[in-house]
């Protein structure tokens, strides 16, 4: 049975959605359900703006920040750039119009500003706005998009990495007659490369990432490195500007070795490359100190382990002298800055809260700003955000809570200061579902952090069908944050319930390896326990429990309907079914293998098998639905189709729902796909309600 969700006008959609919703008793007079003009609904997706990449300017005085709103004609979230004044809190546009505009970076001086933008007709450009007189200038006329920006000490030039177009391999040619106004097919497609394709950038081009350099003022650009492997940045200039530090992959077998990255010092008037690190693992994210004395980078030893914390090192400028600062500090580190020649700004996660420490080169760790999360990606709440930090100490970022999207934040040393609330005029008017805290403990005896989202309405001791809901990775991190999923589902009538089993980050290494070469397994433990939680809370019905969750979460819930015939309904969304297929046709095809396994598929299959969720497919009874998106690289789509085809073999209920166009990762990124789907998995799980009747418009 295929459901065109998708296809079904967002009218019809809304009009089903407000004949399923349950009824709820209410607490008070005052305690009223929800109208439908105050409900999150889904065309409140294309309402939603958020704070992404703040970055304050060097006396700290002003904060670039890009503003991401979905623009409801071309079904997309398109990112401008803003300015605010620190002092005031007033802000105005920088950049805005027709297509998308991004990656702001100040000049040294503080009197400019790079950044990246495009008309949506060509590739992205390179382009400096002068901010005392508005003028701005493009410099660069590129066919591939400009990244990691960064300006010259003097300000006079600006270096960048892009994608340098190659040719791939031949083998044989098309026949040579053919005949003017022909129309033949299209030639071969020849594939070498280990990574022949990538979840959201489709398959590989021939051509390589290198380092570029351009005047600020505009004029031909100048490559600076070459070579059949990727530079990657951040790029960080040394203060006499001969040298500018990035990170790469330069190794003989490095389309194998994926995880053995290295810093490299490249010098400009030779063009020679140096390495300044040596070591097995990824060594990334270089980043000068002002005196140019120091290089401060991230990076772990790699031996094949599920996880393994990010360390912050510092080094010589000559990479001499490595000393690992977080060595005894059991978080990973996520990005850097330096705020002086002493201190570097690392930010972490720390049982999902996310924070902004200061790190001493003496190894001395102080908090410095908590709770930032991402101002991007809502339908569900991951752990997160961005920072910035100015010569004088200041540090923007972005926070939201768990009823509104990631705004603009500075911290002058005490306590932050929202600067911006973008979303605070029409989410006055709407009903949000709250979100608490509740208490789950694992069989033996963990402490597990999972949150509890009710419908806005519920009176006490009122219970709701619930939907556990898990995330992917599976080493990731839930924190409490907004996410518009939930909204939508508690908005729908539905209790929601999130978790972070173990296998999750934040929690420390030990506790994210807890599945290492187990995964799925005792995890699943933790997420029953957690639902027994949320029965015993009094808010689950225990009759109506229903379970989803992608990726990693799409993984455990085709396993849980394999073990567990107690959700009346279940929808795995981009799961991986069967590890050695997923192995073999994902995007980064020497992953799996290598840090989830012992050994190859072909010389341990059935350990491959015994972790599939396609080896207790004979035991599911569950409804199942299953979610993909059709250019979804990661878990391709094959994984979500075996799922199908095993299901309708069986007679088990099911139906395949494709997201057209979406990758992975962007499986939500258009905001009416993100609220199609949405409404797609609460017609199904509707389907199977016992406190109801469901609403036949979308279960026919």
């Amino acid at each position: 049975m295929r459901i065109p969700f998708a296809r079904i006008p967002l009218a019809l959609r809304l009009a089903t959605l407000a004949l399923g919703c349950s009824v709820i008793p209410l607490a008070s007079a005052e305690a009223e359900t929800p109208g439908p003009e105050r409900a999150f609904t889904p065309d409140d997706l294309f309402n939603l703006s958020g704070v992404t990449d703040p970055q304050i300017s060097p006396d700290g005085s002003r904060i670039a920040y890009v503003r991401s709103s979905a623009d409801v004609m071309v079904d997309k979230a398109v990112p401008s750039i803003w300015l605010v004044e620190v002092a005031s809190g007033a802000q105005r546009p920088l950049v805005t119009g027709v297509g998308a505009h991004f990656s702001p970076v100040w000049s040294p001086d503080g009197k400019r500003l790079a950044y990246v933008s495009s008309d949506g007709t060509g590739a992205p450009q390179l382009y400096v706005l002068w901010l005392d007189s508005g003028a701005k200038v493009r410099v660069t006329d590129l066919p591939d998009s400009p990244g990691s920006v960064s300006w010259s000490p003097d300000g006079r030039q600006i270096a960048y990495t892009m994608r340098v177009p190659g040719e791939g391999l031949k083998l044989g040619s098309p026949p040579a007659n053919r005949p003017e106004g022909a129309k033949w097919a299209e030639p071969l497609e020849v594939i070498d490369r280990v990574t022949y394709r990538a979840d959201g950038g489709g398959y590989a081009q021939p051509g390589y990432d290198h380092i570029f350099l351009v005047s600020a003022d505009g004029g031909a650009p100048r490559q600076l490195t070459f070579g059949s492997f990727d530079d990657q940045g951040p790029l960080s200039w040394t203060p006499d500007g001969k040298r500018i530090l990035f990170s790469g992959n330069r190794h003989d077998d490095w389309q194998r070795d994926i995880n053995n990255s290295e810093v490299y010092a490249l010098d400009l008037a030779s063009g020679s490359v140096k390495a300044l690190t040596t070591r097995k693992g990824p060594d990334s994210a270089p980043q000068v100190s002002p005196d140019g004395k120091h290089v401060a980078y991230l990076g772990f030893d790699d031996v094949n382990r599920s996880y393994e914390n990010t360390e912050l090192y510092v080094m010589n400028i000559d990479g001499s002298g490595v000393k690992a600062l977080t060595g005894s500090f059991d978080h990973s580190i996520d990005s850097i800055a330096w705020s002086g020649n002493a201190t570097i700004l690392a930010q972490y996660d720390d049982h999902a809260k996310t924070y902004v420490a200061r790190i001493g080169l003496d190894g001395a760790i102080r908090n410095a700003v908590e709770g930032l999360s991402p101002g991007k990606g809502y339908d569900r709440p991951y752990t997160g955000g961005e920072f910035s930090v100015s010569a004088n100490g200041r540090i923007a970022y972005t926070s939201g809570t768990t009823s509104r999207p990631a705004d603009l934040w500075v911290n002058t040393g005490g306590a932050g200061r929202k600067l911006t609330d973008l979303n605070g005029t029409w989410m006055q008017a709407k009903a949000m579902a709250p979100v608490r805290k509740l208490a789950v403990t694992a069989p033996d005896g963990r402490a597990i952090d999972a949150w509890l989202v009710t419908p806005p309405g519920l009176a006490p001791g009122q219970r709701a069908p619930l939907i556990l809901e898990i995330h992917g990775g599976p080493n990731t991190a839930y924190a409490p944050g907004f996410a518009t999923d939930y909204q939508l589902y508690a908005a729908h009538g539905y209790a929601v319930l999130y978790t972070n089993p173990r296998g999750s980050t934040s929690y420390g290494e030990e506790f994210a390896n807890l599945i290492d070469r187990a995964y799925p397994g005792t995890d699943y433990d933790d997420l029953m326990a957690a639902v027994d939680a949320a029965i015993a809370d009094g808010v689950a019905d225990p009759n109506n429990l229903f379970v989803t969750g992608g990726s990693g979460g799409g993984v455990l819930t085709a396993w849980i309907v394999g073990k567990t015939d107690r959700f009346k309904a279940a929808v795995t969304q981009k799961p991986v079914i069967n590890w050695i297929s997923e192995a073999l046709t994902m995007d980064a095809t020497v992953f799996t293998s290598r840090y989830w396994f012992d050994k190859k598929p072909w010389e341990d299959p059935m350990e491959y098998w015994r972790r599939s969720p396609l080896s207790l497919v004979g035991n599911v009874k569950t409804p199942t639905m299953v979610v993909v998106g059709s250019e979804d690289y990661r878990t391709p789509v094959s994984e979500a189709e075996q799922y199908y085809a095993a299901l309708q073999i069986r007679g088990v209920p099911t139906a395949l729902v494709k997201v057209p166009g979406a990758s992975h990762g962007g499986i939500a990124a258009r905001p009416s796909q993100s609220a199609a789907k949405a409404s797609a998995i609460l017609a199904w799980f509707d389907k199977y309600r016992t406190d109801k009747t469901a609403p036949a418009a979308e279960t026919k």
